[in-house]
């Protein structure tokens, strides 16, 4: 029968406390910088705004949606949605992550490679990642090797993207820290703020990936221990 845990749990658990942690961290950074004001006078709208049409994105909307750091960029709609604290707010956090949604605008008009390899495996991921689980435990179940190699094909899948991840989101935030020096939203003394907010944010992605390729590492050691027994 093969075993539910494995010495894998162990660092497992740890890297759910890393992504705990960036959560919070996430939320407290945001709250911190949010009751600073930019020197600009900038709602994350109008940064946002300026920055699209800097870049000639006119025809980009900027939507705000409810809820606390719910922003996204949409690329099938091709709408940058901002969350009302952000769409609404003159802060420095307000700016900093309207501006990095931005980002992944201006990633899209540009096809940035990183992009459009993760919007080309998002439907295979999608069925990747919900067929996945259910392989995995039946094949812990019944023991079937068969399975638990099906679940780790798929599973990988979803890895992937997560890895892809990774570079889309820090080049984003790289992006909208030039541009926002570049076009005088911020000053100088403000870039340290700036890249406290997005810094944090990019934390939650890394400890998604750790959690998701350390699952892995554990699947591939449990079939190949399993197929030497």
């Amino acid at each position: 029968m093969i075993g539910f845990f494995h010495p894998m749990d162990f660092l497992i658990f740890i890297a759910f406390g890393i992504s705990l942690w960036a959560q919070f961290r996430v939320k407290g950074t945001f709250n911190r910088w949010a009751e600073v004001p930019n020197m600009r006078g900038l709602t994350g709208y109008e940064a946002a705004r300026r920055m699209l049409d800097s870049q000639g994105l006119h025809d980009v909307p900027i939507e705000p949606v409810r809820g606390v750091l719910t922003d996204h960029y949409d690329p099938i709609q091709r709408v940058v949605r901002l969350s009302e604290p952000v769409y609404y707010e003159r802060s420095i956090s307000a700016v900093s992550v309207a501006c990095h949604e931005v980002g992944h605008a201006i990633q899209h008009a540009q096809h940035y490679p990183m992009l459009v390899l993760r919007h080309r495996m998002f439907p295979v991921v999608r069925f990747a990642s919900g067929i996945a689980p259910f392989l995995l435990i039946a094949g812990f179940l019944f023991n079937a090797l068969n399975l638990i190699g099906f679940g780790i094909i798929f599973f990988s899948a979803a890895v992937a993207f997560q890895l892809v991840t990774l570079p889309v989101e820090f080049n984003a935030s790289s992006r909208a820290r030039d541009l926002m020096i570049a076009e005088g939203f911020i000053t100088h003394e403000e870039e340290r703020g700036v890249a406290k907010v997005l810094n944090a944010a990019a934390w939650t992605y890394v400890a998604a990936a750790l959690i998701a390729l350390l699952e892995l590492l554990k699947y591939i050691m449990i079939f190949t221990s399993a197929r030497e027994e």
